[in-house]
């Protein structure tokens, strides 16, 4: 099979577009630029998630097809919690909550994999955010520097759009950027997620973003109710991991991120 034949995807993403494969599977085929280390990467990922229990979509081989890399996966039947909070707004407080229980759940699995450290995957976006000043750079890594690492799995992009709600329960997708670290440092790169949604054109309904905001805080509410200790600490790194999604490169939201990221300062020593 070629790329010619595959068809229309049943979801385009960032970094790839998902097909329909063999019953049973879909393809995810990666966008240029992904190298083949990062792909094979996302599959070690995903097979030792899957390993520890975690509701994730089982992967299979890596391939290439018309000078793509693609991945098959297990075919998940359902909408998006993205999906369905856009046509069931008034059930975003269900949603939320179960965001919240679904990442706490991940943070509490042992997984036997090699892992990389959440430490240094934020301190290299950092580095490589060319809109972020220099002088406001040296504040992040230093307050980077500041903040506890934790031992948790962290997901790393964990947003609405990444769960997919079927009739045997909710499936994580996308662990591209999973790490070994900081528990909140996860809260709040989902936090940063749904609050440049909010702040930028990403979603241009003035409802929707009344509910993506709300979302969010009903969300973090319930995260925090499970962890009630990290509120001060969630604070610090809010605007870190602002900082290190400008390495992102999206426009839309880049001055908005910029602006977080200047509130960047160091954690006190207890």
């Amino acid at each position: 099979m070629n790329a010619h034949s595959l068809g229309q995807p049943l979801a385009r993403g960032r970094t790839a577009n998902v097909y329909a494969w063999e019953a049973g599977l879909v393809l995810k085929l990666f966008h240029d630029g992904f190298d083949r280390a990062s792909i094979e990467y996302e599959a070690h990922i995903a097979r030792a998630v899957h390993a520890c229990g975690l509701p994730v979509p089982v992967v299979g081989d890596l391939i290439h097809i018309n000078g793509h890399v693609g991945l098959i996966y297990e075919r998940v039947e359902g909408p998006s919690m993205l999906d369905l909070l856009q046509h069931n707004p008034w059930r975003l407080f269900e949603y939320a909550k179960r965001l919240a229980q679904l990442q706490a759940q991940m943070h509490t699995a042992r997984v036997q994999a090699d892992l990389p450290a959440q430490r240094q995957k934020l301190e290299s976006k950092i580095r490589w955010a060319a809109a972020l000043p220099a002088n406001a750079q040296t504040v992040a890594l230093a307050a980077l520097a500041s903040m506890p690492e934790g031992d948790q799995l962290c997901h790393g992009d964990l947003h609405p759009a990444n769960i997919l709600v079927t009739a045997q329960g909710e499936v994580i997708i996308d662990w591209m950027d999973a790490s070994r670290g900081n528990a909140l440092a996860d809260v709040a790169r989902t936090t940063i997620i749904l609050l440049g949604a909010v702040q930028s054109d990403q979603l241009p309904n003035p409802v929707m973003k009344m509910v993506a905001r709300v979302f969010q805080q009903a969300y973090l509410w319930a995260y925090l109710h499970l962890y009630s200790q990290g509120r001060e600490e969630f604070q610090y790194w809010l605007p870190i991991v602002a900082a290190a999604r400008l390495s992102e490169n999206i426009p839309e939201v880049e001055r908005w991120l910029v602006a977080q990221a200047l509130r960047c300062k160091l954690r006190p020593r207890i």
